[in-house]
């Protein structure tokens, strides 16, 4: 029988792997000497090692050429944000015309409410999951208040309705058709940032679709975790950052997508001049004449600084492609689920969903007992054991320790290495 926790067995899968780890592009944070294990691309993907020369191209370039740096030599900074937009529509499943790199999430999702979240009398709801990230309630609830409507009336939230807190396809769909005639907008994750579970695009915006609403998704937790097919999906947009899976750094410029068949839409929207048709933008005129397709939604020039990182993360991800990564992915985390399974059920409990198809790279553990402590009590003491070991995930109250074995950098030995680390917290 194979012992899953031997050295020679991880290794053996890591040596076998079709898709050899990436780890050696990356940069690695130390603990007492040695490489952490990283599993928190959840939250900020580790730093590409190319990153610097792309960041050292805009600073020479800004030292030596300064303005014109803007039209003259490599990398130009006026259609720099172009460089990173085929890679990026390849990672998302989209038209290079659909996406745009700019602003901040959240901006984003304000841009795209304001033009897609239109309600008209009785149509004037929106439908989100219950518990969804808090900067996208904050955001959904200030738009209805924009349009003088209460969150208590017009926001529809779907519980939970599977154990450990996931919600069911069914459930979804029941929402939607008993509350379809006041739906203006469905807005779902594509990952459930806190059980992991992930969403099916396409059905859920035929769903949305037949109730005559808008279909928009937050994918902070997808984007470079799942392949995508957002332009096949049929949604009207997406919105999404690129500091976790990514790899652009923190704070790092984000991304947005807007279907095809809007490129030309005559919705209303915040204009700025950067999302001027390019043509025309220079003759300065009064009129605002949209650029064609997701650019139309720039307000202003991107920040070339903030770009140059994503464009060394695409780089990887071009090289290893969505499909080899993804199968990686479930490897991995399967792994991770296996050990817990064999020797750690008494102390984590998985609350993300099983099946590979509902989920991403992130295992969402539930810490239920250890050292005679129980709930948040032994979550805290572990959570704070694995960070005095060199092993890294995050935290969610109350009791959950988020681990996300990204396949572009983690390997079985990492994850054997957190699996032995809780298995030796539990028994001190």
């Amino acid at each position: 029988m194979t012992d899953l926790y031997a050295d020679d067995h991880a290794r053996r899968l890591d040596e076998a792997d079709p898709l050899p780890s990436l780890r050696d592009q990356f940069l690695l944070p130390r603990h007492d000497g040695a490489e952490q294990a990283y599993f928190c691309g959840n939250s900020l993907g580790l730093q590409p090692r190319g990153a610097r020369a792309h960041v050292e191209q805009v600073l020479e370039k800004w030292a030596t050429e300064a303005v014109e740096g803007h039209f003259t030599g490599q990398a130009q900074w006026m259609p720099y944000h172009e460089l990173v937009r085929d890679p990026l529509a390849t990672v998302v499943g989209a038209l290079p015309s659909e996406v745009v790199a700019m602003n901040s999430l959240t901006a984003n999702l304000h841009l795209m409410m304001v033009s897609f979240f239109r309600p008209d009398g009785a149509r004037n709801a929106i439908l989100v999951e219950a518990g969804s990230f808090p900067s996208d309630r904050y955001a959904v609830e200030s738009q209805l208040r924009f349009h003088g409507l209460s969150p208590a009336q017009s926001l529809i939230e779907v519980a939970p309705d599977e154990a450990d807190g996931t919600i069911s396809m069914e459930a979804i769909e029941r929402a939607i058709a008993m509350h379809g005639p006041r739906l203006a907008m469905v807005l779902w994750p594509g990952v459930q940032y806190r059980t992991g579970q992930a969403f099916d695009l396409a059905a859920i915006t035929r769903m949305a679709h037949a109730a005559g609403a808008v279909a928009g998704f937050d994918l902070a937790h997808a984007v470079g975790n799942l392949p995508l097919a957002l332009h096949d999906s049929g949604a009207d947009f997406a919105v999404w950052c690129h500091y976790k899976y990514m790899n652009a750094g923190p704070g790092a410029v984000a991304g947005c997508f807007v279907h095809e068949r809007h490129a030309h839409t005559d919705r209303p929207r915040f204009a700025g001049w950067w999302g001027h048709e390019q043509a025309t933008r220079f003759r300065m005129g009064p009129e605002f004449v949209p650029t064609p397709g997701a650019d139309g939604w720039q307000l202003s020039n991107p920040p070339i600084l903030g770009l140059a990182p994503l464009r060394a993360s695409l780089e990887l991800f071009a090289r290893a492609g969505m499909d080899a990564l993804r199968a990686k992915s479930e490897r991995l985390t399967g792994y991770l689920e296996a050990l817990v399974d064999a020797r750690l059920g008494g102390t984590l409990q998985v609350i993300t969903p099983r099946e590979p198809a509902r989920r991403g790279c992130q295992l969402s553990l539930r810490v239920t007992r250890g050292r005679g402590l129980e709930g948040r009590e032994a979550g805290r003491s572990l959570f704070e054991f694995l960070g005095s070991q060199g092993i890294v995930g995050d935290w969610r109250e109350p009791d959950v320790i988020r681990i996300s074995p990204a396949p572009l950098y983690n390997t079985h030995a990492d994850v054997l290495r957190f699996a032995r680390a809780v298995e030796h917290w539990t028994a001190r």
